[in-house]
């Protein structure tokens, strides 16, 4: 996870590169460790297959640049008619340690015709948590920006005991490249 900041530092960094004829107007910069997704508006009288056709040379350039500062894909969006089409983005296995009760949820979601597998199943119940729970984890996210201020300000902070690439602690990642932000360096 990246730190508030973080994320309005990416944000500013796909606004300056991306050739203003891209998008109509920026909409959302996300990461976490494995990939970053850029979605922006889709004027109103283009198709999203045009919209990719037309932008295809442009976001493979500016991919490339973020993916060897940031080391994490990119990925693109649009918003039209008030929905977001992702396309070009990863879905990343997690491994998940599963106790039978909560398997048997899993299956129960793959048995009622809900999800097509039990990763369907796990990432329809993500969605949910998500979806039903937004002010609590925007707090959590909050809380988990301050833990990342305080520790910037620690005793170690000259001992290279930063952050590597995701935002994790003792991965073995360096404080950054130049001119990038730790959290958001290559480890």
């Amino acid at each position: 996870m990246i730190t508030a900041e973080q994320s309005e530092q990416l944000r500013a960094w796909f606004a300056e590169r991306l050739p203003a004829d891209v998008y109509e107007s920026l909409v959302s910069v996300t990461a976490d460790r494995e990939e970053i997704t850029v979605v922006g508006a889709l004027p109103a009288d283009e198709s999203v297959k045009d919209f990719r056709e037309r932008t295809r040379a442009q976001r493979i350039e500016v991919a490339r640049e973020a993916e060897e500062l940031y080391r994490r894909k990119v990925a693109w969006g649009v918003l039209a008619g008030g929905q977001t089409v992702l396309f070009t983005h990863l879905a990343v296995p997690v491994m998940t340690r599963l106790r039978q009760s909560e398997r048997q949820v899993l299956d129960t979601l793959v048995a009622g015709g809900v999800a097509r597998s039990r990763a369907d199943a796990l990432a329809w119940c993500v969605r949910l948590v998500g979806r039903n729970t937004d002010a609590w984890l925007a707090e959590l996210r909050d809380s988990l920006d301050k833990v990342h201020q305080v520790r910037a300000q620690g005793p170690d902070v000259a001992g290279g005991t930063g952050f590597a690439a995701g935002g994790t602690e003792g991965s073995g990642g360096t404080e950054g490249a130049a001119g990038t932000d730790p959290g958001m360096a290559a480890g």
